[in-house]
């Protein structure tokens, strides 16, 4: 079989750091400005590419310099690129970021990502069905999740929903996915009539909480299991549930177990908000194995 699929969005970041965030019709002093690569689809794929992971990313880009910038970036960090398709006169996706006491804030304009839709999908059927795992998001059009979802259930591909923006899903679609992993927020738009403990035993060893500077929270099938979030010191928090994804999900095919791949997880993401940027502190394998929290049994 081939590596991980990623599908999903790719963007430009543009971040604004500030000291305080402004109020409605409130005008602030930022502090900085920078221009990052992100959309989830593209921190997914470069995640697991960082991590020695065979890595194949299907979407869309616009036909302006930011598109090719954006494709120029994946190619840099071994992201296979070619079920990426280029929309004319459209412009690429873009992030637009507030940067504030350790925390963010965003407005994503979708752009090229809208289409990345079932067609597109169809189109790339042979990559979804050889691949070994399957990583999608919510930043595609609904459409588009609900058929890789069939497509990877019906030829019993691994799949792994990141259910992020959060937005509502029937719970026959999630009863399809392999492994769900939303934070406590997506939580209540996916189970809302559930708290997240009702949530996490209604799809033990399925549903993957992240809970920030909590940790990470899923059922056994007996109790409730919390996995401690490693200590950092928070840089830019930005791609951080990104980055766990795309790291549990490289982890998970390496043959580790749910709670190992949660822990590997766990400690790239504390390792990536230590820097700037959604992809900037993305951890290598080679960094990542030199690390005195990672533990030699573990497969990458």
């Amino acid at each position: 079989m081939e590596g991980i699929v990623i599908v999903g969005s790719m963007s430009t970041d543009f971040v604004v750091s500030t000291s305080k965030k402004p109020k409605q019709g409130e005008t602030v002093i930022g502090d900085s400005f920078e221009m990052t690569f992100g959309g989830k689809g593209a921190n997914q794929a470069v995640a697991v590419a960082r991590l020695g992971g065979q890595s194949g990313l299907i979407g869309h880009i616009g036909s302006d310099h930011f598109g090719k910038e954006i494709l120029t970036n994946l190619i840099d960090n071994g992201v296979d690129v070619s079920g990426i398709d280029v929309v004319n006169g459209i412009p690429s996706g873009s992030a637009h970021i507030i940067l504030t006491e350790q925390d963010n804030s965003i407005v994503v304009i979708e752009g090229a990502n809208a289409y990345t839709n079932a067609g597109w999908v169809e189109k790339n059927i042979e990559k979804i069905i050889n691949s070994k795992a399957v990583l999608i998001q919510h930043e595609i059009p609904k459409e588009a999740v609900e058929t890789i979802i069939d497509i990877c259930f019906t030829h019993k591909v691994l799949c792994i929903l990141n259910p992020a923006p959060a937005r509502a899903v029937t719970q026959s679609v999630l009863g399809k996915v392999n492994y769900l992993i939303p934070n406590e927020h997506e939580v209540e738009a996916l189970f809302p009539n559930l708290t997240v403990e009702e949530a996490l035993q209604s799809m033990p060893n399925q549903l993957i909480v992240t809970l920030g500077e909590q940790g990470v929270a899923f059922h056994d099938g007996e109790k409730v299991v919390n996995v401690n979030a490693y200590k950092a010191t928070p840089v830019d928090t930005t791609g951080a549930g990104d980055t766990f994804s795309g790291a549990f999900t490289q982890a998970i095919t390496s043959g580790n177990s749910l709670l190992e791949s949660i822990k590997i997880g766990n400690l790239c993401a504390a390792i990536s908000i230590e820097k700037f940027g959604a992809q900037g502190g993305m951890p290598l394998l080679k960094d990542l194995k030199q690390d005195a929290r990672f533990q030699a049994n573990w497969m990458l």
